[in-house]
């Protein structure tokens, strides 16, 4: 419940300080925060104070049910907030990176945020085998994978995003924003109003946008990503994030086991038998490698 004289509304998209926010009759309004530093994301719901006819001010963060975002050691990044379901969105062309995709994961493991894979471009049929071969060892961990060409079947994707607000994620040239064009063919001129007003130009891919595809469902576009840093995770949360690894932890000889060559390593055994995919075994090292020591 908001504080009297303010308005409740939800950020629909963001560049810097400035922020568009959706207010309950549907109207767009821009709003700034007060102070230099800012912990809004797109999908906040916020209550705000308006200041002028076009203009507000955030003056509270209303509680989330979840936030997806990634950091290194230097700073973090915020991608979405509120959204019940990551969409990963990979193609049989470019390559993608199974790393990418795996931290991205872990992110929503550890939001308890569900996860859709899209293996986009499907029209390629030379390049889908590969594709599909690489996605296998997601499937196997009951992730969702569904396949499509967002140039001729996009709408394959709706009723998966029905009663959700969704956030898609992925590198460059996976065809994120031709889905979104799409299912929501207004998304240009969307983008085009939410830039003016936020006057930031041609960089409307650097941030995320909401879109309410209907009364129900909304979607949220992300920039496209080449990295997806971890750093605001520990040691166990990230084990943790690894399904196929929760049966055995807690069960190695030592307590403050890496996996790496201790000596009755639960996880280890695992992967020598065959329960855990070596390859993924070999990601989380890498992930685990680049954390800063606790």
């Amino acid at each position: 419940m908001s504080q009297p004289g303010l308005i409740e509304g939800r950020v629909v998209a963001a560049h810097g300080r400035q922020y568009f926010v959706q207010l309950a009759d549907g109207s767009l309004l821009p709003c700034f925060t007060r102070g230099k530093k800012s912990d809004v994301a797109c999908g906040d719901r916020v209550d705000i104070k308006q200041t002028a006819p076009d203009q507000g001010v955030i003056e509270a963060i209303q509680p989330r049910s979840s936030l997806l975002y990634r950091s290194n050691e230097v700073k973090q990044k915020l991608i979405a907030a509120n959204v019940d379901q990551l969409v990963i969105v990979v193609a049989t062309e470019p390559g993608f990176s199974d790393e990418l995709v795996t931290r991205a994961l872990i992110a929503a493991e550890s939001e308890e945020i569900e996860v859709l894979i899209v293996l986009n471009k499907c029209d390629l049929a030379d390049k889908l085998p590969i594709a599909r071969e690489r996605l296998k060892m997601f499937a196997a961990l009951d992730y969702r994978v569904l396949e499509l060409s967002a140039l001729e079947h996009a709408e394959d994707l709706r009723p998966a995003l029905h009663g959700k607000t969704s956030v898609l994620v992925g590198q460059s040239g996976m065809g994120k924003s031709t889905l979104v064009n799409a299912l929501f063919p207004e998304a240009r001129a969307a983008t085009r109003e939410i830039s003016s007003a936020l006057d930031s130009g041609k960089h409307t891919t650097t941030h995320a946008t909401l879109y309410n595809l209907d009364a129900a469902s909304q979607l949220i576009d992300s920039p496209g990503l080449q990295e997806f840093g971890l750093g605001h995770l520990n040691t166990q949360e990230i084990e943790h994030a690894f399904r196929e690894f929760r049966p055995y932890l807690g069960q190695c000889r030592f307590r403050d086991c890496r996996h790496n060559r201790e000596p009755d390593c639960a996880l280890s055994a695992a992967v020598n038998a065959g329960k855990i995919e070596e390859k993924r075994f070999a990601t989380y090292h890498r992930i685990m490698g680049t954390l800063r020591p606790a």
